[in-house]
């Protein structure tokens, strides 16, 4: 997914040492049409995977059933009350991170369709996730949207309630359709959640009250608190300074100091070298990157993006390819679905601290 914010500017200086190859990146979304593969062909640098077991969701009863109270309930959502008589039975998700708390939550025998992923779905709900009906590549129709008989609608970002997509979040509820938008999405951004872990775990709980599943969000939060306790103890990414490569050869856009990056950098103690910027996402300029000279690059992976081209860049330009790091090969890669604030994000922060032990001196 883009993120906010994602501008286009050339990098002053050293004009005949950097490329200017520039990724093209999506408005929104693209679906891969097979799992995410980048990046593993390249044998030379690091690559962690997280055991499903470590972060995976408490398992859902069978039925996919509501556990908690089935009455009416009311959730406040980016400055509107989101009401719902019963659980929704017809829940359509528009973007990955939506997707990916449904199935968290055991969802997906009440979910008649899905749309949009960033990079792919993890292991451990691929067999939930191939349950439900894909609507589309990209965002659906008004007419693929509504042929699905959605009663509810769940969304990370505002562009999915436009009229070129479902429409207004009040066109729908006017069709008897509510509707969530992710706190972090919100388009009034006065009213947007802080990128915090405790919001990662309030949207998680709003949409368990909604469908009445509030036990297996309590259980992924706490789950997920052990974790990040774990990480920090073990503090894998002390003394480490570490860039956040997102996209982008010309202008490099990179994890700032406020958002999924920086909470994940700070889980595992490591040191984010633009901890300084405003904001989740900044472009820099690869003249910054090379006076900060990491001692890690985390590389986000993603459909349109990969992280093998972002990594063979490096490699191959002659300024950058003297970088620390790049010397090290001391790269971690990441699924961007685990860069952004979501369920996701403590998967991230296992992935980053699992990487960034390896890369310690001793190790």
């Amino acid at each position: 997914m883009f993120h906010e914010g994602f501008g286009e500017h050339v990098p002053s200086g050293l004009p005949d040492s950097f490329g200017s190859m520039r990724s093209t990146r999506p408005i929104h979304p693209i679906r891969p049409t097979g799992p995410v593969r980048a990046g593993r062909a390249i044998a030379t640098f690091l690559f962690i995977s997280v055991l499903g077991a470590c972060t995976s969701a408490p398992a859902p009863d069978a039925s996919g059933g509501a556990t908690g109270s089935t009455g009416p309930v009311s959730v406040d959502n980016c400055g509107t009350t989101v009401t719902v008589g019963t659980p929704p039975a017809r829940l359509v998700t528009l973007n990955e991170g939506a997707t990916e708390v449904a199935l968290a939550l055991g969802l997906q025998t009440r979910m008649a369709g899905t749309a949009y992923l960033d990079d792919s779905v993890p292991e451990k709900w691929k067999e939930a996730y191939d349950s439900v009906p894909v609507l589309s590549k990209k965002y659906p129709t008004k007419e693929q949207l509504l042929s699905a008989r959605p009663d509810f609608l769940y969304a990370s970002y505002s562009s999915a309630f436009t009229d070129k997509v479902a429409g207004t979040r009040e066109e729908l509820l006017g069709q008897g359709i509510p509707s969530y938008l992710s706190p972090f999405g919100c388009s009034d951004k006065s009213k947007a959640a802080p990128p915090t872990w405790q919001a990662v775990w309030g949207e998680l709980n709003d949409v368990a009250q909604v469908f009445g599943v509030t036990d297996r969000a309590a259980a992924i939060q706490q789950q997920q608190e052990q974790q990040l306790a774990r990480f920090k103890a073990e503090a894998a990414g002390k003394d480490l300074k570490v860039l956040w490569y997102d996209s982008d050869t010309k202008a490099p856009f990179v994890g700032a100091g406020h958002g999924g990056p920086q909470l994940v950098l700070d889980a595992v103690g490591a040191r984010n070298v633009f901890a300084d910027l405003p904001g989740t996402w900044q472009n820099v300029s690869w003249e910054k990157v090379v006076a900060a000279d990491p001692d890690v690059i985390v590389v986000a992976d993603a459909g349109w993006d990969t992280a093998q081209s972002k990594i063979e860049y490096l490699e191959n330009d002659p300024v950058l390819s003297k970088l620390h790091a790049v010397q090290r090969k001391a790269f971690v890669v990441v699924p961007f679905s685990e860069s952004t604030p979501g369920v996701l994000l403590a998967d991230g922060a296992a992935r980053v601290s699992a990487g960034l032990g390896r890369l310690q001196p001793g190790s």
